[in-house]
């Protein structure tokens, strides 16, 4: 998985620096590991809503308390929760920890809908993991819009 995210930001001629470390699961781990990294460090929530008729994937910076409420009512949706891990896995070929927006190449049915806390496109630059929990590659804020721009996926920006 993580070689088709590299294959795809070379296509787009995206320019990202790698940063190898030990395993994380959480987003504290992850910013424990990437601290030096510069720019935002984001976690990824996979979200439905109540009936399961949609998916979601929200990305905010690490350390944001996200407040599930909030963001059903700015999207207009029914009450949102974590999905399953099969889910996750169905739909976007991940398992928990290492799920990211780019993730999303792999939703060929575009039925996942990508949720971007909107102060992360304010220009600087983000961390990610590719698909593996033991990397994470820095972006530049204008590569991110440009990736967000391929992809025919929803893109809605929410504030958290």
């Amino acid at each position: 998985m993580k070689k088709n995210i590299y294959k795809k930001l070379d296509e787009l001629d995206i320019k990202y620096q790698i940063l190898e470390h030990k395993e994380v699961f959480t987003a504290e781990e992850f910013y424990d590991v990437t601290k030096d990294m510069p720019g935002y460090h984001c976690k990824n929530l996979f979200l439905k809503n109540s009936n399961k008729s949609k998916n979601y994937l929200l990305v905010a910076k690490h350390d944001k308390a996200v407040n599930l409420k909030n963001v059903k009512s700015q999207i207009g949706s029914t009450r949102l929760s974590f999905d399953t891990p099969e889910k996750l896995y169905e739909l976007l070929k991940v398992t928990p920890g290492s799920v990211n927006p780019f993730s999303i190449i792999n939703d060929i049915d575009s039925q996942v809908e990508l949720l971007i806390d909107s102060e992360l496109l304010d220009g600087n630059n983000l961390n990610f993991h590719p698909a593996i929990n033991t990397e994470t590659f820095n972006i530049s804020g204008e590569d991110f819009n440009k990736f967000l721009e391929d992809i025919s996926n929803d893109v809605t920006k929410v504030n958290i």
